[in-house]
């Protein structure tokens, strides 16, 4: 996938902010297959974040409205235009697609999805619902914050909480496997998720690659809990209709199976039947890999997973809380947020995880470990199991804990980055992915081209507008592009 423009005619979600922005980002007879990550870069308050959520939501409401069993939650109400190339499988070029929904009359507009006819240079209509319509959608909208930024994290956590609702629902009623969301979330909370099931299912180069920075042989060990009744859990009535009713957290059939995979791949475990806790302990060595490559096809699988758990952990929150969140984000209160339960009250938990030092051979804690090194690992993981293509990376500020060498380094390690569908520097799989980063740091943009790097700024009247630097941005020294990028009048 390749983004090609972006209009945005009105986003009230931002307060207006962007309303007329039309970003032509590439040309359409660009190259398809090479991985050249976007970046935006600009003052504070010119629009970057806002511009990847309103993306986010764009791409929330296509799902909603064509595939609604993935995305349950509807974005804002957007009037805009996008165009993109997208390579399906069954088809041997990739295509160009523009969806758009604009102002028509008094009536709501209508969301439109057209595809180009090379033959005929036109525009033809897709029915919504059509199976060949979803081949020209992408298969992942990956969000990435470093922090608690609302910005772009909300429309993914809208996404989170409707997810876990019908889990709820499913596994209290009608029991049966409730398709994955499209809208995947990487932040703070995820970070062990994507860790672990990296170094439980990746290979020894992609090891070496995630561990080398912070000077680690290998994954040593590490504790997972499972509980399902306790006393933050929800008063939820049986499911076999009765009027009496119990605490705890009804799974459907697909995350008892995952229960189970779990407890067979454990090295030991222990269950507490009043409380229904698993915890469940894995010493790592070659057979706990080969358990665990057995039960799950690959590292994205097993993260999934481990993730299904962790969403969860929203049920254990009042009811209120979750009524109030569901509330403001209909309303678009960028300060609301779901809050994070106590560990002990959570659904699923990891604890203990242990890694070996390359130098000494002992036990190294992962917590022991800094933020550039929890941040680092966690992206580069993000990007090795998620390296199939059509796949939509929205990065805020990825590389804010790290050192200088690091964020120089940060697009050449994701390009060199060893993964199942080969390298992004290559005519892999890999590089059939569309990245956009926003960055304040000269570094990140200094390792870019500058037909790649867009400058975010306000006008006179407040207005975003958005251009290329009038310099070359790759191997520029930092204060040519501070100056030109950050420190702008206009």
């Amino acid at each position: 996938m390749k983004l090609l423009r972006v209009r945005i005619i009105s986003a009230k979600t931002c307060g207006g902010l962007l309303d007329g922005l039309n970003l032509q980002l590439r040309s359409p007879f660009s190259g398809y297959s090479g991985f050249d990550p976007l970046c935006l870069i600009g003052p504070n308050g010119a629009g970057k974040s806002q511009f990847l959520q309103v993306l986010t939501e764009i791409f929330q409401s296509v799902f909603h409205t064509c595939i609604p069993n993935e995305e349950r939650s509807e974005g804002p109400d957007l009037h805009f235009e996008l165009e993109y190339l997208i390579h399906p499988e069954d088809e041997q070029l990739p295509v160009r697609v523009r969806i758009s929904r604009k102002a028509s009359g008094k009536n709501r507009p209508s969301l439109v999805i057209e595809r180009r006819d090379e033959d005929e240079y036109d525009w033809i209509e897709c029915h919504l619902k059509a199976t060949e319509t979803h081949k020209l959608l992408p298969q992942k909208i990956v969000g990435y914050t470093s922090g608690d930024n609302e910005t772009l994290s909300l429309p993914f956590l809208l996404s989170r909480s409707g997810y876990a609702k019908d889990v709820t629902e499913s596994a209290l009623h009608e029991p049966k496997r409730v398709p994955d969301t499209r809208l995947m979330l990487i932040d703070y909370g995820t970070h062990l998720e994507v860790f672990v099931a990296n170094l439980l299912l990746g290979d020894a180069s992609q090891w070496d690659f995630l561990l080398q920075d912070a000077k680690l042989q290998n994954l040593h060990s590490f504790r997972c809990i499972v509980q399902l009744a306790h006393s933050a859990a929800p008063k939820i009535p049986s499911r076999r209709g009765s009027q009496s009713t119990r605490k705890g957290i009804q799974l459907t059939k697909e995350l008892e199976d995952y229960l189970d995979r779990l407890k067979r791949c454990a090295t030991c475990y222990t269950y507490d039947d009043k409380t229904e806790t698993y915890t469940f302990d894995y010493w790592i060595n070659d057979q706990t890999r080969e358990a665990f490559r057995s039960f799950w096809n690959n590292t994205l699988d097993l993260y999934s997973s481990f993730h299904k758990f962790a969403m969860l952990n929203d049920l254990v929150l009042p009811k209120k809380t979750r009524e109030r969140f569901r509330k403001d984000t209909k309303s678009r209160r960028f300060a609301s947020r779901l809050p994070e339960p106590q560990d002990e009250d959570k659904v699923f938990r990891f604890e203990r995880v242990m890694f070996t030092a390359q130098r000494t051979g002992k036990e190294v804690d992962y917590v022991s470990l800094s933020d550039g090194e929890h941040q680092l690992g966690q992206i580069l993981g993000t990007f090795c199991m998620l390296s199939f293509p059509n796949v939509l990376f929205l990065l805020d500020e990825p590389e804010s804990h790290f050192n200088p060498l690091w964020r120089v380094k940060f697009i050449s390690r994701i390009l060199d980055l060893p993964t199942t569908h080969g390298d992004r520097r290559e005519s892999a799989k890999a590089t059939e992915q569309e990245c956009l980063l926003t960055t304040h740091s000269p570094f990140v943009p200094s390792d870019m081209h500058r037909d790649k790097v867009f400058i975010f700024s306000k006008d006179e009247e407040g207005k975003i507008q958005a251009k290329n630097p009038n310099t070359e941005t790759f191997g520029t020294t930092f204060d040519t592009i501070i100056e030109e990028c950050v420190r702008r009048d206009s």
